[in-house]
């Protein structure tokens, strides 16, 4: 795998599994210096046989000017441990643990630039969002570096730290809700008896062609629906279904229980 220099920067990301792996081939690929760090032996070799430099922890930090944390939330502070002693001092620390904080880092790992982003997966074809928050020692030139790295996977929104959580949920998690719908949708398709794969046809177009209707145009989310609920209509008993049910209320319950679930591993 090509690791031609797009900038001076070499890049540890600690963590080789789905966003591990999307996160350094897209920095390999915009051109970036990336070694991977990942203990389970197994995926190791899988990573390797996909043309990564992969090493353990240690070793990937120990010359890297940015170090990328990408492993699970509830690890996060073992790792902290085993890496304090081999971090460089004025490294730039980008961590996407949900609900891990800077000061947390910042703690295990003094002397250090942190940013706390959370990415999510559509960042695998450069279509993600990621929202990026500074640490308390994280300066402007820091922060705009961690954004020209991370705008190798999509849309970057600088937000304050207070905000991560409803990133987490908004976004971070948002693809799920997506692919929740797209299941739903599917089944339906096939019960209205729609061979399977029309079926996913018609589900991943209509997706497809709504969010890109949405996002090309100027008008809300709700003028948009209104265009295609005509009174007394197909839509309009679909929706009064989905009202009656509450859909709206447990969309927005949903989200609140993954915001309240990322401050909860804040704390854990």
């Amino acid at each position: 795998m090509s690791t031609k220099t797009s900038g001076t920067d070499r890049i540890a990301v600690l963590g080789g599994g789905v966003m591990g792996e999307a996160i350094a081939r897209t920095l390999v690929q915009a051109g970036w210096v990336v070694v991977v760090a990942e203990k389970r032996a197994e995926r190791a070799e899988q990573l390797r046989d996909l043309g990564f430099d992969v090493t353990d922890p240690r070793t990937a930090v120990s010359n890297a000017d940015v170090v990328v944390i990408v492993v699970k939330p509830q690890d996060v502070r073992a790792l902290l441990t085993e890496l304090q002693g081999h971090v460089r001092p004025g490294a730039l620390v980008i961590s996407i643990a949900a609900g891990i904080t800077t000061q947390t880092i910042e703690a295990a790992l003094p002397g250090t630039a942190v940013v706390r982003a959370m990415p999510n997966t559509p960042a695998r074809i450069q279509q993600g969002v990621t929202a990026v928050s500074a640490g308390s020692g994280c300066g402007a030139v820091a922060l705009d570096r961690a954004a020209q790295l991370l705008g190798s996977l999509g849309l970057v929104l600088v937000l304050p730290e207070r905000l991560q959580d409803a990133a987490t949920a908004v976004s971070g998690s948002g693809p799920a809700y997506v692919f929740y719908l797209a299941e739903a949708m599917l089944q339906a398709a096939e019960e209205l008896g729609l061979p399977s794969d029309q079926a996913r046809q018609a589900v991943v177009q209509t997706l497809v062609g709504a969010a890109a209707l949405l996002a090309g145009s100027t008008q809300t989310p709700e003028q948009l629906r209104t265009q295609v609920t005509s009174p007394g209509g197909t839509t309009a008993a679909a929706v009064a279904v989905l009202d009656a049910q509450s859909v709206r209320d447990s969309v927005v319950a949903a989200l609140r229980a993954a915001r309240d679930r990322a401050e909860e591993l804040a704390g854990s």
